[in-house]
């Protein structure tokens, strides 16, 4: 994908990231964390603009969990509130075992996607997320038994030789769809050249997502709209809408995107329009 791809004018599809699983209402009060508070925010990006909602589950003391009950739960509620939006089940998890890890494919129905990380990362001073090949390669394998499309997770620039390997040992449904992360740490500098690099390192015909975090979410989601990709925005990666000032909601940081990508001249892209551009 492309600055031509841009000009060709395929509909940008955002994804909207409501939850995570790393902060909570500490950090916001404008966090969903319970199913219906999810559902709700599902329903709102939705009305926005966002035609994926990237999902992670919490338990009642708001903590974390890979259970499939909770994301039975979330997921219900989603159905209950929203129309017709995509849910992308998260898969991804710092210190839990392997067989956590599956446990968010494991919905009645399946989610339609679920994010499949590329690699190591470390987390805070004395964690790893490990990502290691048997597990990327046993997930890929569980979501496609149940008819779910990868997204796969891209932090860095090893992860892109992940991707890479990823399709020498495993026939990955056309097309691929790799979110670019860029921010602190183990992730790539957020910097518009590196930016440029990642996309021209991707795989031939893959279409790529752009998540930039905290005060990068704005510029990056710009970028990504300009050069023919897609976007992905949301209190998971950044909780606020400029310096100082706390996001109101999930649906305010949406819909700032689809201003920029109205004055751009971009479609933004239906649920309906959003399964035909990604295969589903």
């Amino acid at each position: 994908m492309s600055y031509a791809d841009f000009l060709e004018g395929e509909p940008l599809i955002i994804t909207a990231a409501l939850t995570g699983g790393v902060h909570g209402k500490e950090t916001t009060p404008n966090l969903p964390e319970t199913p219906e508070e999810i559902g709700r925010a599902a329903a709102a990006v939705e009305a926005a603009g966002a035609a994926v909602v990237h999902v992670h589950a919490r338990r009642p003391n708001g903590e974390r969990t890979f259970e499939t009950e909770r994301f039975q739960e979330i997921d219900d509620a989603i159905r209950r509130r929203a129309d017709d939006v995509i849910i992308q089940h998260s898969t991804g998890g710092t210190g839990a075992p392997d067989d956590a890890r599956h446990l968010p494919l494991r919905t009645d129905p399946a989610p339609e996607m679920a994010s499949l990380d590329m690699g190591p990362l470390n987390r805070y001073d004395h964690l790893t997320s490990d990502n290691t090949r048997g597990l990327v390669d046993s997930l890929h394998a569980e979501m496609v038994d149940r008819g779910i499309k990868p997204e796969l997770e891209v932090f860095n620039d090893g992860h892109l030789n992940e991707v890479h390997g990823l399709l020498e040992r495993r026939d990955l449904a056309e097309p691929v769809y790799a979110t670019l992360i860029f921010g602190p740490g183990t992730l790539t500098p957020p910097r518009p050249r590196n930016f440029l690099n990642a996309i021209d390192n991707l795989p031939e015909g893959a279409l790529f997502n752009t998540l930039g975090f905290g005060r990068h979410q704005l510029p990056f989601a710009t970028m990504g709209t300009l050069f023919g990709g897609h976007v992905r925005v949301g209190l998971e990666d950044n909780v606020y809408y400029r310096q100082g000032e706390l996001a109101e909601s999930n649906a305010q940081l949406v819909e700032r995107v689809v201003r920029v990508a109205t004055e751009l001249g971009r479609e933004v892209a239906t649920p309906e329009q959003a399964r035909e551009i990604l295969g589903l």
